[in-house]
């Protein structure tokens, strides 16, 4: 952890359905500090991104992770016959944290950073109308064409075709027996395999009522975000390429919003991918940009890679 860290406490909301959302809070600011939430990516237990989050912290910021239902600590048993899928880990689990966060730190300043699906959950989420600003690291919603070419067909053959027909075997994915990360909800990998250009297209009615979400209300429900967006992807992300990154971004269309595209040779290392913008490696480098833009409006340069606006 960075020196000085404060000691990470646990917390846990309610979701409106009425399940059990649990995280980590890290509190570094004084009155007054701004308040981060953490959204994962897919299948990825919030502690990985502790040393991200302590780092935050020490920066002045309150800063809360925490696991979708059905992962790490929101885990409540076996997934065999768990429903749950992006449209819940969104509508009711992002949403239930960010809320949560304004209630314990009313008055505050209320940011977002969304890594992989975290990036979509936000937006989707009602509380995303009172952002007041959104990084996006590696944020896209898996259409098999937007993979890199040169590794499309061997992505789409593991994630379209052999995860989804395990899940349908098993009623769940087992990532953590196959070393692919966490276990995951049968809904997630329905969502993830039958993926088309737009989200509308998988991201079928829920199942909750006044908590479901139409298709024709996802993008008019994105449209209505404000917050400036600073989207972060990587050259050699095969998952998060221009043509995915920038699908999300189209939806985008009621915010400001900042393309940066990273290139590992001016970063200095070999690679970076899909996961690496989190390690600890990068504390010297990467994670300033997310307080630069968050609390001072800053924008990265040319730098470390090309940055665009979206239109």
């Amino acid at each position: 952890m960075p020196d000085l860290a404060p000691i990470p406490q646990s917390f846990h909301t309610i979701a409106q359905d009425g399940t059990a959302i649990h995280g980590t809070l890290w509190r570094g600011g004084g009155e007054g500090a701004p308040v981060v939430t953490l959204h994962c990516a897919t299948a990825v237990h919030s502690r990985y991104y502790a040393r991200f989050a302590a780092w935050l912290a020490v920066q002045g910021f309150d800063v809360l992770t925490y696991d979708y239902r059905g992962i790490g600590g929101s885990r409540a048993g076996p997934l065999r016959g768990f429903a749950a899928d992006w449209i819940d880990w969104a509508r009711l689990d992002a949403e239930a944290v960010m809320t949560y966060a304004e209630s314990r730190f009313p008055g505050r300043r209320y940011y977002a950073v969304g890594h992989s699906i975290g990036g979509v959950c936000v937006t989707l989420a009602p509380a995303s109308h009172r952002l007041t600003r959104i990084i996006t690291v590696g944020a896209q919603f898996a259409y098999w064409r937007d993979y890199a070419p040169e590794q499309r067909w061997q992505m789409l053959l593991r994630w379209h075709l052999f995860m989804p027909m395990l899940t349908e075997v098993l009623g769940y994915f087992p990532g953590k027996r196959l070393g692919w990360l966490e276990d995951v909800p049968k809904g997630v990998v329905r969502n993830w395999a039958r993926m088309g250009p737009r989200l509308e297209s998988a991201l079928r009615r829920g199942r909750h009522g006044t908590l479901s979400l139409e298709p024709r209300a996802i993008a008019p429900q994105i449209a209505g975000i404000s917050a400036p967006v600073l989207a972060v992807s990587c050259t050699d992300d095969p998952f998060a390429t221009v043509a995915a990154t920038e699908r999300l971004l189209t939806y985008l269309a009621g915010a400001e919003r900042h393309h940066l595209r990273l290139d590992p040779s001016l970063v200095g290392v070999p690679e970076i991918g899909h996961f690496a913008f989190f390690h600890a490696r990068f504390q010297p480098s990467l994670w300033p940009l997310v307080p630069a833009f968050l609390t001072d409006d800053r924008l990265p340069g040319d730098g470390l890679g090309s940055l665009t606006r979206f239109y």
